[in-house]
């Protein structure tokens, strides 16, 4: 195994940062000549600020050593080039590649799989082109009007909260096509909600599953199928499905079409692939989502910069690994202000702890050092109200990303006692950041504000779809670079598979564990 996958304790340069010296005062660390010097620019106008990181110059320093004694770049550089990175499962992880080409070609089997994934964007653009137009409608002969995506987890999570992201751009100026909504819960008031809101004559559903046969999205499926068939609707004329070549939903006549993906795009990675390609060039058309893309390839090519003061990702992973590694935070927040980002920290819960939640090293080998933080959040200012209680004044410190625009993405704001909508966001946004960082004394002890509470700031002029790209794969690479730190697998998900087969045992009514069959009893199994 290369030199490079070691574990982070076993590294000088992490011992050295473990043992140097703390910031203690994070509020007299946090000058207006910080909050100006300490950022990076990220593509598509984003900028990386950490000002109130509690990290010093000499820290950077020993995690800009750390992160070359470690290979981190070089093994980012394996990945792009078509390198196995999943070992468990002996798999590429190609999802750069859905969106760019960052090095040399990649193939498999004797094919080019950049090639093979332009292919299928080409085939959605297409079939997008049929529908918009018209010259593909419903089988009552509608135009199609609503797009409904069937999927679970990386099927849902990602490609929704995109959506959301960018339906109030489009809305704004005149681009959306379709309007989109998603089912994924198994919970049959899931899909009956969904199903309810929508015209079945003008709908067309998206089934997204890469075997073919997950649990969750096949039985809704068949809620969808009942639910055409009830209105005496031709159920293949309203379905397409995002699957593998290998999966039994592929080219198979119960279908519209069938767009293909692989084994080398992870779910929770898969929203710049035909999983998310289709619903998102449906509703916004393709010219939208290419500038998606671009914003993520953009991004991509950033993070190739071994030095950390040019390649935010690296960076804020370092600082993250940091926090975790030697100040013991075991949580972090997503924090947008911005009501497009609504289901973004959803997304980045299931990025982050789905790779990272891993308690053995890629040999294996139980490690002796914490890995991924818990991750939640919502969006500003409706945390304020909820949950920043804690963040203040709890016992915990939990580290903080906050992102925010300048800009809004439509035209209506009002003003109200001097300012506008916008303007209040934002004042909002950087109030919060410097009370965490400097507290405030009181001689009321409930009052108290202890401060030293470290915060980023990712900020642009307003949330384009390039944009919301770079955003993307910023924290993709984040956490990919946080597991090569931490000399993990974040690219299988093994913690899944246990309960679902104990829902198995239960389901076939072979249950083996005594109290797995009490709590059957419990819920009317």
């Amino acid at each position: 195994m290369p030199q490079s996958y070691q574990d982070l304790t076993a590294t000088t340069a992490f011992t050295k940062l473990n043992q140097f010296k703390r910031v203690d005062n994070l509020g007299a660390l946090l000058t207006a000549e910080r909050v100006r010097s300490a950022q990076v620019p990220m593509a598509a106008q984003l900028t990386y600020n950490y000002a109130a990181k509690a990290v010093s110059a000499q820290h950077l320093e020993l995690g800009q050593q750390l992160a070359d004694e470690m290979g981190v770049v070089a093994q980012y550089q394996r990945l792009v080039a078509g390198a196995v990175m999943n070992a468990s499962e002996q798999r590429k992880v190609l999802h750069h590649l859905t969106r760019g080409q960052l090095g040399a070609d990649v193939e498999f089997n004797g094919y080019s799989v950049r090639q093979f994934y332009m292919q299928q964007l080409q085939r959605v653009e297409q079939f997008c082109q049929l529908v918009h137009s018209g010259k593909l409608r419903g089988a009552s002969g509608k135009v199609f009007q609503h797009v409904c995506q069937i999927g679970i987890g990386g099927s849902d999570l990602g490609p929704r909260a995109l959506y959301l992201a960018l339906v109030g751009y489009a809305k704004s100026r005149g681009l959306q096509r379709m309007q989109a909504s998603f089912i994924s819960n198994v919970d049959p008031d899931d899909a009956e909600q969904v199903l309810s809101a929508c015209d079945l004559e003008t709908t067309l559903f998206i089934l997204v599953s890469k075997s073919g046969t997950t649990q969750e999205t096949l039985t809704n499926e068949a809620l969808v199928r009942r639910a055409l068939e009830q209105q005496g609707l031709a159920v293949a004329q309203h379905l397409v499905a995002v699957t593998s070549a290998t999966s039994p939903l592929a080219n198979n006549a119960d279908y519209l079409e069938s767009f293909l993906i692989d084994d080398f795009v992870g779910g929770r990675y898969s929203s710049t692939s035909a999983v998310g390609a289709t619903v998102l060039s449906l509703a916004f058309g393709p010219d939208l989502f290419n500038e998606l893309l671009a914003g993520a390839h953009a991004q991509d090519r950033l993070a190739l910069a071994p030095d950390i003061q040019q390649n935010s990702a690296l960076l804020d992973a370092l600082i993250g690994v940091y926090e975790r590694n030697c100040l013991g935070y075991g949580a972090t927040a997503i924090l947008p202000y911005s009501q497009a980002l609504s289901r973004f920290p959803a997304h980045l819960q299931q990025l982050d702890m789905e790779s990272n939640g891993k308690r053995v090293n890629r040999r294996g080998e139980l490690l002796d050092y914490a890995t991924g933080p818990l991750v939640f959040g919502e969006p500003g200012t409706n945390g304020q109200h909820s949950f920043y209680q804690l963040l203040h004044q709890g016992s915990d410190i939990v580290p903080l990303q906050f992102v925010g625009f300048k800009q809004a993405q439509g035209s209506t704001d009002i003003q109200i006692d001097g300012s506008c909508s916008q303007a209040k966001l934002n004042a909002n946004l950087i109030a919060q950041i410097v009370a965490f960082a400097s507290g405030q004394g009181s001689d009321d002890p409930n009052k108290v504000f202890p401060g030293q509470r470290p915060a980023s700031l990712i900020y642009g002029e307003s949330l384009t779809p390039q944009a919301l790209g770079a955003l993307l794969a910023h924290f993709e690479n984040k956490i990919m670079f946080q597991g090569f730190l931490w000399n993990i697998n974040s690219f299988d998900q093994e913690g899944v598979q246990l309960g679902k087969l104990l829902t198995k045992q239960v389901l076939s009514g072979a249950i083996t564990n005594a109290a797995l069959g009490e709590y059957a009893l419990l819920l009317g199994l």
